[in-house]
């Protein structure tokens, strides 16, 4: 007799004959079918975006980003018409999704939004060359050029050693020869710079400005921006199709062994909604007076567990969907009951959060951590709407592509909307309102608004005196460390550079930088 099936936990025996299974098979199954052959005009446009990178970027990021877009992405267009590939409406969403991430460093002066930001416009423009509808497709598919980017070389250069080139016996010896030239004059040239004044001068006035102190870095910079731009041409030419990627689906439970965890973690939240709904429409004196907090204090404490909470509810909803069972029609409607119901009472966690954080910003003040949990947070509220309508409709394959649009979009809304002139907009408003309050008790926590680029510059410049000194004086010590050129810098900078040569900082009003910090940085102590 032969033994259970797959279902039951036995491996199925395999036929003889049949070649063993691959470890490397899922890759296999994801090859291109066709890939066309680098051109020379896709090698012209990625040498040209190594080059702007190693010429722009090593100044800084700001709008030269759109510009290294734009050159990386007419190499990729050159090697996807060579293959025939036409243009598709979710290639122009991820398209253009990507190219409004690329636009936040040309806005913005901060660091952390813009790296995430050119992060995100990377992986979509791996996304938006591969395509992908299922998990498996759209999820490979963001860090897809990470894997491209040798192999780009090793497809340029194999397809131009077989391309016939007019002229080569002639142009070979012709750059060798200039490649020898340049060695033995830079050599020579140094050492007898090195041993006479007058020659030295005599080079320094032929030999172009270098700073040789960048070099590496212009070189690694120009290395690295010409394997991206062939990446991008490589998938092009040629997508691997990771939606072939077959993901067999978890060994299903039996139903009362998969509903009962489900069971007792949906009537958990369930408490937990209604405790929150009693909080909520006022009827709290009893729940209060058990934990000896003020409404306020409970409306405050507990928010980050909360933001755990939610993460792992969707591990467990992942998890417990790959495990439902799914024989019978009664199998699929509990397990879309259940998983329903979770998501639903998630929702209410999520919003218990965020009200929390509310409260916490209303009392302490907003900080580029705040803001950055609280927008991840809606986010996630967003990615347990769009399951409740995943399980409310009959085909979810629209989900794993909403589900990346909503995330991209999350980062592009935070990116754009300048997180450090929120931030710094918010205190200062609330410390306005202190001062009309009670003048002699309002206060603003300096060391968070100190912290902040040079985004927030507009907003502290409505600061009284000193704390506007105060507040100012880290940005524009650090804005006057070096002219960042015009496409290394975002537009805000400009912006603080002007309004601190119009209202110059008062430095003898506090005394000097150290009297700031003597003052207390915790908080605003004036």
């Amino acid at each position: 007799m032969a033994g259970p099936g797959p279902q039951g936990g036995a491996t199925p025996r395999r036929t003889p004959g049949t070649p063993v299974p691959s470890a490397t098979d899922w890759l296999r199954r994801s090859d291109p079918e066709r890939r066309a052959a680098a051109t020379p005009r896709v090698l012209l446009a990625a040498l040209a975006t190594g080059l702007l990178t190693a010429w722009l970027l090593c100044d800084g990021m700001g709008p030269n980003l759109l510009l290294l877009g734009g050159t990386a992405a007419v190499g990729a267009g050159i090697a996807a018409r060579s293959a025939g590939r036409r243009i598709r409406p979710w290639t122009v969403v991820w398209s253009l999704l990507a190219l409004a991430l690329l636009a936040v460093p040309a806005l913005w002066d901060a660091g952390w939004p813009a790296a995430l930001a050119v992060g995100g416009a990377l992986a979509l423009a791996s996304l938006a060359l591969h395509g992908g509808r299922r998990w498996p497709g759209v999820l490979l598919a963001l860090p897809g050029i990470l894997w491209q980017l040798l192999s780009s070389a090793v497809w340029a250069w194999e397809t131009m050693e077989r391309r016939a080139v007019p002229g080569r016996g002639r142009i070979v010896p012709v750059l060798k020869a200039l490649a020898v030239a340049a060695a033995l004059l830079t050599v020579f040239g140094l050492l007898f710079a090195s041993a006479d004044a007058a020659m030295a001068d005599l080079l320094a006035n032929l030999s172009p400005s270098l700073d040789l102190d960048r070099l590496p870095a212009r070189l690694l910079l120009f290395v690295l921006g010409t394997l991206t731009a062939l990446g991008f041409a490589h998938i092009a030419a040629g997508p691997r199709r990771w939606d072939r990627t077959v993901v067999r689906p978890g060994r299903e439970r039996r139903r009362l062994e998969w509903a009962l965890p489900l069971v007792a973690l949906v009537l958990m939240f369930g408490a937990f909604a209604v405790i929150q709904a009693v909080v909520v429409l006022g009827g709290a004196d009893a729940v209060l007076g058990n934990t000896g907090m003020s409404r306020s204090e409970y409306a405050r404490q507990g928010f980050w567990q909360l933001s755990v909470i939610t993460v792992l509810t969707l591990v467990v909803v992942a998890v417990a969907k790959r495990w439902a069972p799914r024989t019978t029609p009664t199998d699929r409607r509990v397990a879309r009951l259940l998983l329903g119901l979770l998501c639903l009472l998630a929702l209410v966690v999520v919003a218990s959060a965020l009200g929390r954080m509310w409260f916490y910003v209303d009392a302490s003040g907003l900080t580029r951590l705040r803001l950055w949990v609280l927008v991840v947070e809606v986010w996630l509220g967003v990615v347990f709407l769009l399951l409740i309508a995943a399980g409310l409709t009959r085909g979810a394959d629209w989900l794993p592509r909403v589900v990346v649009l909503s995330g991209m979009l999350t980062v592009a809304a935070y990116g754009l909307m300048g997180p450090d002139a929120i931030v710094a907009e918010q205190n200062v408003a609330r410390y306005e309102r202190a001062l009309r309050a009670d003048p002699h008790t309002a206060t603003i926590d300096l060391r968070n608004v100190r912290s902040l680029s040079a985004d927030a510059v507009s907003a502290l410049d409505r600061l009284p005196d000193p704390q506007r000194t105060c507040a100012l004086l880290p940005i524009r010590q650090g804005l006057e460390q070096g002219e960042t050129p015009w496409y290394a810098a975002g537009a805000s900078a400009a912006r603080a550079r002007q309004i601190l040569a119009e209202r110059p900082l008062k430095e003898h009003v506090v005394g000097g930088r150290g009297a700031c910090e003597q003052a207390g940085l915790a908080r605003d102590r004036w």
